[in-house]
């Protein structure tokens, strides 16, 4: 049967109410209110789940706060992660440490206290996607507390929350000219690098870790064991892609380009700067990265190949992301009305 008792201080006060449920055959279970009603709500849906055979013990769930978790998840869950992930992954928990939801108790945490940090998110001027990033890390969390640490009695309140919406991807193509501009601005690896960039789709860490023992030019095709999503994959080469690699000296090293990432996006800015391409966020600057769109749109506007043949290129996990890095030209559409063949330029 459930007790509701009062908890006094030393002068007598009643400072709050505790609650105990006791039943045959399952462990006692108490938890400590402010409100009286509080604890006889609480010990009704204990008694209730015990007479409904649904019961599970909110042990653990009650006694941790959500910061003592990221804690524990920190600890055991992190390192076993990707190392290029663990690095953000320890950025987004220390942040969430500094946060009040971070003192609260695990299992009082509700919808409505997670949509109040991801406010606070939007106030501090953190993107969709980072705001996000951060929600899947506590969503995370909370799987793992429900089904490794025996917090069974748990709900994961990020699953009724609403995630901010991610902006339209960027829709930069190089325009007119500007290959010819770089080309000439940039030294033969950058040139190089450039070129492969526009003919594969490969990402900048995937060309900066590119080895000559993963190039296959008799096989036309490259191999990449790690990427972005976590699955290797094999890059088939097109002619301007192989003509590019063969134009390279080989070294000793091994590197294709011997650029870090870090090196690459030095050289990039340089080069771009000396074509006289505009730099920064605004809607005409070129990225490297806007290289990959060019690459994928090419693909479609170019090429026959159907959307599985050129996923399997570019790496993109799902056809949305595909399409997000799809952008065509409307020229292209026009011919196409009027009856001219995919891939034809």
């Amino acid at each position: 049967m459930a007790s509701i008792n009062p908890r006094k201080d030393r002068d007598g006060i009643t400072i709050g109410w505790q609650a105990q449920v006791r039943r045959k055959g399952y462990p006692a279970q108490s938890k400590t209110f402010e409100k009286k009603s509080q604890a006889q709500a609480w010990a009704r849906q204990v008694e209730s789940e015990v007479e409904r055979g649904v019961f599970v013990s909110r042990g653990g769930a009650e006694r941790t706060t959500l910061g003592e978790c990221f804690e524990r998840y920190q600890r055991e869950i992190t390192p076993s992660k990707k190392p290029s992930g663990q690095g953000p992954e320890r950025g987004f928990i220390r942040q969430w440490l500094q946060r009040p939801i971070a003192r609260r108790i695990i299992a009082e945490i509700r919808g409505v206290d997670v949509a109040a940090a991801v406010k606070e998110m939007e106030g501090e001027g953190k993107s969709a996607n980072t705001i996000r990033l951060h929600l899947a890390v506590l969503s995370h969390l909370f799987t793992v507390a429900q089904g490794d640490w025996g917090m069974e009695s748990l709900d994961n309140p990020v699953t009724r929350v609403r995630k901010p919406r991610l902006p339209k991807g960027r829709e930069r193509r190089v325009q007119e000219g500007e290959m010819g501009a770089l080309i000439g601005a940039a030294d033969l690896r950058l040139a190089c690098l450039i070129v492969l960039a526009v003919e594969t789709a490969m990402r900048r860490e995937e060309l900066a870790s590119l080895t000559w023992e993963k190039v296959d030019l008799k096989a036309r095709s490259l191999f990449l064991p790690k990427t972005k999503n976590g699955e290797a994959r094999t890059v088939p080469l097109s002619p301007g892609a192989l003509e590019s690699l063969r134009t390279l000296p080989r070294n000793l090293s091994g590197s294709v380009f011997g650029l870090s990432a870090d090196g690459i996006d030095s050289a990039w800015g340089r080069t771009r700067a000396a074509a006289g391409i505009a730099g920064g966020w605004g809607d005409d600057a070129l990225h490297l990265h806007d290289l990959r769109h060019e690459a994928t749109s090419r693909f479609f506007e170019r090429t026959d190949l159907d959307l599985m043949e050129i996923r399997t290129i570019t790496g993109h996990k799902s056809l949305q992301m595909l399409s997000r890095y799809t952008h065509l030209r409307t020229v292209n559409l026009v011919e196409r009305l009027a009856g001219a063949k995919r891939g034809n330029r």
